[in-house]
């Protein structure tokens, strides 16, 4: 299984990455990306699914983690939402997710290319102090949920001994 890399600040995550987010001013992004040769067996917005609604780790905490933060989220199960955060738009081989708070604006971006799977995370402070103080909590978590989530996502309709599942 590949190992996940990870970039996190608004400077060093690559400025296309950051042009789909679609956010001004943005005060926290981060990518995730894990090499796959399963990448294209799924689009973008299949990968955003696998991963923020189908993987354990996702199904366990993540609709609840945030609503506890404050975060405005649609109703499950909705081709216009994914894990609830809005669908905001779509493009060859991209998907992103949109949704706030009164304090923050998140954006979300599944990428996906021949061999690779990524997920970014853009930030903008609204409200600054109540913002970064939520954030200062919970980055750390979703700094180690994404990679576990990522390897999840690879793993899903794949059988313990590694192989793809036929059909």
């Amino acid at each position: 299984m590949s190992e996940v890399t990870s970039v996190i600040g608004v400077h060093e995550v690559p400025s296309a990455v950051r042009s789909l987010a679609a956010l001004d001013e943005a005060d926290y992004v981060d990518y995730f990306t894990i090499a796959t040769d399963r990448a294209p067996q799924r689009s973008a917005e299949r990968w955003a699914r696998a991963i923020l609604e189908e993987t354990p780790l996702a199904r366990r905490n993540a609709r609840r983690l945030w609503r506890l933060i404050g975060l405005r989220l649609g109703p499950p199960q909705s081709y216009d939402h994914v894990q609830g955060w809005t669908i905001g738009e779509r493009g060859d081989g991209w998907v992103r997710l949109e949704t706030g708070s009164w304090y923050m604006t998140a954006r979300a971006v599944c990428l996906v290319d021949e061999t690779h799977v990524s997920l970014s995370l853009s930030l903008r402070y609204d409200q600054r102090l109540a913002a970064a103080t939520v954030w200062a909590l919970v980055a750390g978590p979703h700094q180690r949920a994404v990679p576990a989530m990522l390897h999840q996502a690879v793993r899903l309709d794949q059988p313990a001994d590694g192989r793809p599942v036929a059909g």
